[in-house]
């Protein structure tokens, strides 16, 4: 699959000086938000830019996306479950 967009030139330009590949910028960054709205998985992220389990997570990083965190839910469920067992 394919995807482009138009830039003015003098922008491309500037941002191929400062960045370098803007293309592979842009296609990490595609798939990353991708990652993040939970529309790929780790390794579906990892196959896709051919980047081992520890680069991608180095990636990750650099777009700063944290992984198995819990949700103020998930952190309540559970502090209510150790209650329950610690019988306070």
């Amino acid at each position: 699959m394919s995807v482009t967009f138009e830039l003015p030139s003098p922008l491309e330009e500037q941002l191929r000086r400062e960045l370098g590949d803007l293309d592979q910028l842009a296609k990490e960054a595609v798939l990353v938000e991708l990652y993040r709205q939970a529309k790929l998985t780790h390794h579906e992220l990892a196959t896709t830019l051919g980047l081992s389990r520890f680069a991608t997570e180095d990636l990750l990083k650099r777009y700063g996306v944290t992984e198995d965190l819990p949700t103020i839910e998930e952190f309540q469920e559970q502090s209510a479950m150790l209650r329950k067992l610690l019988g306070s």
